[in-house]
């Protein structure tokens, strides 16, 4: 079983203001969760509208076969990277913010915070926007009641996160197999508008596009969430839990999500389900589906959002930031954002990959043995050595697009990590790992699960 080293919040006596949520604490054993309810929560994140417009426009560059193995690429790429964060973030049982205080600095730390929650608050814009404007045209509505729509879906999308963990389950437990059963239904009526397979697999690409765009692509989708998935494993149970769940919803959930938009697209010249249910009469099934897709995504989203405002003020209670973020994803979404997805998302992959990418070398080369508590941890300002690592997978992702060379996002992660594992050598200062034994020995936390 995995090894805990970390300081554990005590459950007996603790501060009645503190978020049952912990934003800022390590999650308590109490509170932990199994392989059932992580899986269920990540695949309803993953399930995302905006997933199915990638990949009709990936798909549009490659023949079937082509498409697929791109996607399995990408796929297996974001994948892996983001099981790999979701590991460790069953073991320092902290959200990826709260991480980047060890590997940053608790001055460093604000700059993941502002960027992980601005990109978030951006997703949540691009959820609202997509659910005002599908619902609308279903309901035959114009401009003016796509804004509407908008306004009343972001705040009620909002609720679920307020509530947290609790709410975030209860949602995708109900929205989760109702989305693999319409999902696979439009597969079966996409193969009838065809043909069946033969036929779908003979349509010529009508676009064009490299293979390390498309890669690119389909990792930028949920690069940026995927970077967050310690916000949600590190309630698992053990590291093992908290690496299956973050595989099944990287790699198979948007794994589908792509699959479903580039057949959507070949069979009904429309890469989203839900237009492909109004086309084919089931109005009702689409707006259900439409609803259900964004909203367990836009509620995780939001709770991504507001534990990077909590760990920005240390806050030990996230839900003014859910308001907060809210708002402004409300105001982007009336405003346009939509209509700059596919720059956002290439962009995406430039600024938050690398990150992920540093937290997992620090944490291999100097954490690995535990995390010693905040309580009793003297925190650097500012780690330089792992900002100038960060820096260095940017301008490797960002020099990957420029020049085509290899697949940008994976470029930043491997650069990043590497600097970050090799910065201490590099630098003549050597890892901490004297510091975290001390300050992890005769800790609470420590045991076996």
């Amino acid at each position: 079983m995995d090894r805990i080293l970390h300081h554990e919040t005590p459950t007996t006596g603790a501060d009645p203001v503190v978020d049952p949520d912990y934003p800022i604490d390590p999650v308590p054993s109490h509170a932990r969760k199994g392989l059932f309810s992580l899986s269920i929560v990540l695949l309803g994140f993953t399930f995302f509208t905006p997933t199915m417009f990638v990949g009709a426009q990936v798909g549009a560059a490659f023949t079937l076969t082509e498409f697929v193995a791109v996607m399995l690429l990408g796929s297996t790429v974001l994948g892996l990277y983001v099981a790999v964060l979701g590991y460790i973030g069953s073991r320092t049982r902290l959200t990826t913010v709260m991480m980047c205080r060890y590997a940053l600095g608790t001055t460093g730390s604000k700059f993941a915070s502002l960027l992980l929650g601005l990109t978030q608050i951006g997703w949540y814009g691009v959820g609202v926007a997509a659910l005002g404007n599908l619902a609308a045209q279903a309901l035959g509505w114009g401009t003016g009641g796509a804004k509407a729509i908008m306004v009343v879906g972001a705040l009620l999308m909002g609720l679920t996160a307020y509530f947290g963990y609790k709410g975030l389950y209860a949602l995708s437990l109900a929205s989760v197999p109702l989305m693999f059963v319409l999902a696979g239904w439009v597969l079966v009526l996409s193969l009838r508008e065809v043909g069946g397979w033969s036929e779908l697999a003979a349509v010529a690409p009508t676009e064009s596009m490299t293979v390390a765009v498309a890669v690119s692509l389909i990792i930028g989708t949920f690069v940026s969430g995927g970077t967050q998935v310690p916000n949600w494993t590190r309630f698992a149970m053990n590291g093992r839990q908290a690496f299956s769940a973050s595989l099944i919803a990287f790699l198979v959930g948007n794994g589908l999500m792509l699959f479903f938009g580039a057949i959507g697209a070949i069979a009904f010249g429309n890469p989203d389900f839900v237009l492909v249910l109004y086309q084919v009469g089931l109005i009702v099934w689409g707006v259900v589906l439409l609803v259900g897709n964004i909203w367990t995504t836009n509620d995780n989203t939001a709770y991504a959002f507001s534990v990077a405002g909590a760990e920005l003020a240390n806050s030990r209670t996230k839900k003014p930031f859910v308001v907060a973020g809210v708002i402004v994803g409300m105001l982007l979404a009336v405003t346009g954002i939509y209509d700059n997805l596919i720059t956002y998302l290439v962009w995406l992959g430039i600024v938050i990959p690398p990150l992920g990418g540093m937290l997992i070398g620090d944490w291999l080369r100097t954490w690995r043995g535990g995390l010693p508590s905040r309580e009793t941890h003297r925190f650097e300002r500012l780690r330089w050595a792992n900002l100038a690592a960060y820096a260095l997978g940017a301008l490797a992702a960002w020099a990957s697009g420029e020049l085509t060379f290899g697949i940008a996002p994976l470029n930043g992660i491997l650069v990043a990590l590497a600097a970050a594992w090799l910065a201490p050598s590099l630098t003549g200062r050597p890892g901490r790992r004297d510091t975290v034994e001390a300050g992890a020995t005769g800790q609470q936390g420590a045991g076996h699960e």
